[in-house]
């Protein structure tokens, strides 16, 4: 292993603060990935960003989801406790065609309950922020967070 491969550090860093040129450089690849550009070069032009940007941050910046090598995730859900909420949840989770390894939830206080759960989303349907994003919409979701992955 390189010297510069080892000192190479990785971080988790929210959207709203990557510089613009570091997010059209994603929304390129995605185009590019998706067959809705067949060049860089177009890419790049339907996105507003330069060849040099593109090039500069393409093998540097990544969806969360396509650097997690293991296929479990860890979800942290904030819920008021309504009947049916888990049942709604979990349904969401299946749809996307997450396998649910385990479930936590915490004894409601305060008409509040914490839901933990682990999935298995190898077989995923829809990537993580689509997911993410049907789980906020639920109205009894307060908070929804991706606290880890691992085996």
């Amino acid at each position: 292993m390189t010297k510069k491969a080892l000192d190479e550090r990785f971080y988790l860093v929210r959207e709203d603060v990557l510089p613009e040129a570091m997010k059209k450089t994603l929304d390129a690849k995605e185009l590019i990935e998706r067959g809705k550009a067949e060049s860089v070069w177009e890419a790049v032009r339907q996105v507003d960003l330069s060849r040099s940007a593109f090039y500069k941050y393409r093998d540097t910046v990544f969806p969360f989801h396509t650097v997690v090598k293991e296929q479990i995730i860890t979800l942290f859900f904030h819920l008021e406790d309504r009947s049916g909420t888990l049942s709604e949840l979990l349904g969401v989770v299946a749809s996307c065609r997450c396998n649910i390894l385990t479930i936590h939830q915490t004894i409601p206080l305060q008409g509040r309950a914490n839901v933990t759960l682990s999935l298995n989303v190898t077989d995923m349907a829809v990537s993580l922020d689509e997911m993410l994003s049907r789980l906020k919409r639920l109205e009894f979701v307060e908070k929804v967070e991706v606290l880890g992955s691992g085996a």
